[in-house]
């Protein structure tokens, strides 16, 4: 099963009036109308390649890598683990649209790459604080071993935060502490930058349940993920410390961990779920049925809905600043006022509920007012776009309502997007970036209710 859309719309979305020729935004082209619900599924896929140099490799990726290649494009996306000094073979018959640059062969990059049929933005690379192992137990402080991010729009108002990992190797105790400290890196990253966003995590997580030493359930508890090899493998149940599972006579059974996972999650504006969950452990082998890594792949296929209640507008601007998401904060209230902060840039924006929400992003200075009176809600934004030390940033804002009202801030640039809320929605919320300024900025749509 691929992508679809339960109702296709005749024309463009309208809500995502582009006025400018160039948006180096995502590249769906397939709208839904305004308002109506979009569902269809995607499938993922998790691989540590074992491209480490042929003579410290515990494949044999000289000879294997090039194998792999073609049989990434049957998923739609995947998280490559350890792709060090072969990516050009890993990439060779790829046919995907959308591949990170590699950071670089081993001693030098993260060995984290991804590919996909969907296009992403906002691609971080975040190498541990701790790593532990020089020569031995791994060896992870001999390369920059971490984790990546990026947004993924799977179709339209469908985004997902996507993340893949390498986590410290070793079962010594510095190891273990190291990789303790990932875990809990990585879940403060989430809360920090994905907070009311969809999530999939994938990758090589070095963890298993059975091991008390290892915290993978801290990912859970903290940010809301579930396991599809948990739910889907073992009926709910996360196995208790104790032997490592490992009866391969089953290897798509309840009883045999791997340390390569899948986490997920999805939001308010997005019902995430997972359909399947296995091992692919006859796809990824030779002729002679030998595999192809010293890790088996692991891949999932996953199906989704929007939200009949909340829809995300297209968003505009950079990558820098910390990713915000008003949607897990917006109370039953509608909106009371809206303050904008600008100069030369928009520099803050902040939504006050009728409950006495407080809902503020970015930075201080100039400010303008637009209170709301009873009846009156947002319905359009125009939001433009300019470049500011290499990178976009929000350089002008205007809200419309219902009734004719409207606030601005900053400066007009060429390039903008219009954005105006389905027949029945307003605009409820915002998201985006923001540090002292605005970064990147998009609407959150809301029904109207009676």
């Amino acid at each position: 099963m691929r992508q679809q859309l339960a109702k296709r719309g005749a024309a463009l979305l309208l809500s995502a009036l582009v006025t400018f020729s160039s948006l180096p935004l995502f590249s769906s082209t397939v709208s839904a109308a305004a308002g109506e619900t979009v569902t269809g599924s995607f499938n993922i896929l998790s691989y540590n390649v074992g491209g480490l140099p042929d003579l410290v490799s515990s494949s044999n990726p000289g000879e294997y890598t090039v194998q792999i290649s073609p049989k990434l494009n049957d998923y739609d996306i995947v998280n490559v683990q350890e792709d060090f000094n072969y990516h050009q073979d890993l990439i060779s018959q790829v046919t995907l649209s959308y591949l990170t640059k590699t950071s670089g062969v081993a001693g030098f990059g993260s060995g984290l790459n991804s590919l996909s049929r969907y296009a992403f933005r906002d691609l971080k690379r975040i190498t541990w604080d701790k790593r532990s192992g020089i020569f031995d137990n791994g060896s992870d402080e001999l390369t920059p071993k971490g984790f990546t991010a990026a947004t993924y729009e799977i179709a339209p108002q469908v985004k997902v935060d996507v993340y893949n990992l390498h986590a410290d190797a070793g079962s010594d105790d510095k190891s273990l502490e190291a990789r303790r400290d990932n875990i809990k890196q990585l879940s403060n990253y989430i809360k920090e930058h994905s907070d009311g966003n969809a999530v999939i995590v994938f990758g090589d997580t070095n963890t298993r349940y059975t091991r008390a030493a290892d915290n993978i359930e801290l990912l859970m508890s903290e940010n809301g993920l579930r396991d599809p090899w948990i739910d889907l493998i073992r009926g709910g149940n996360i196995p208790a410390d104790g032997e490592a599972l490992m009866d391969t006579t089953n290897l798509n059974g309840p009883n045999y961990e791997i340390v390569d996972k899948i986490l997920y999650r999805g939001s308010k504006a997005l019902s995430l779920n997972a359909a399947s969950y296995r091992l692919e452990d006859q796809t990824f082998v030779d002729p002679n049925g030998k595999q192809l890594s010293d890790h088996y792949p692991i891949t999932a296929e996953f199906v989704y809905s929007t939200s009949a209640q909340y829809e995300l507008s297209s968003t505009i601007g950079g990558s820098g600043g910390t990713g915000f998401n008003d949607l897990n904060h917006i109370p039953d209230a509608r909106p009371a006022s809206v303050v904008l902060n600008s100069g030369n840039r928009v520099d803050g924006i902040s939504t006050l509920y009728k409950d006495g929400t407080d809902l503020t992003h970015g930075g201080k200075s100039n400010t303008a007012t637009l209170n709301l009176a009873d009846g009156e809600y947002l319905t359009q934004a125009t939001i433009g776009q300019g470049t500011r030390n290499g990178d976009k940033r929000i350089f002008y804002v205007e809200l419309s309502t219902n009734l004719g009202n409207k606030i601005a801030g900053g400066q007009k640039t060429s390039e903008q997007i219009i954005l105006n809320a389905p027949a029945g929605w307003y605009i409820a919320g915002f998201y985006g970036r923001a540090d002292q300024e605005i970064d990147q900025l998009g609407v959150i749509y809301k029904r109207v209710q009676p």
